[in-house]
């Protein structure tokens, strides 16, 4: 019993820290900031590419020959 109950507390333990580390990084001010890209993560760039009021998404858009590949476009900024 003790056994599955600490299986529990560290399944549980692995899953809370990575969507902790996913929500971290959820804005750079330059793209190559952007270290490792996972399939499906977004990641807002404030570089100033973008026309006033909107702001740079980059995402992992599929899985190519060299890894993740990404897809640029300008998303609204959201309000403060």
């Amino acid at each position: 019993m003790a056994g599955k109950f600490r299986g529990c507390l560290i399944l549980l333990a692995l899953v809370l820290s990575g969507s902790a580390a996913h929500a971290m990084i959820d804005q750079v001010g330059r793209e190559q900031d952007i270290a490792d890209l996972r399939l499906g993560q977004r990641v807002q760039v404030d570089d100033g590419t973008c026309p006033q009021g909107q702001i740079k998404e980059v995402s992992g858009a599929r899985m190519g020959p060299n890894g993740v590949e990404r897809a640029r476009k300008c998303i609204p900024r959201k309000k403060k």
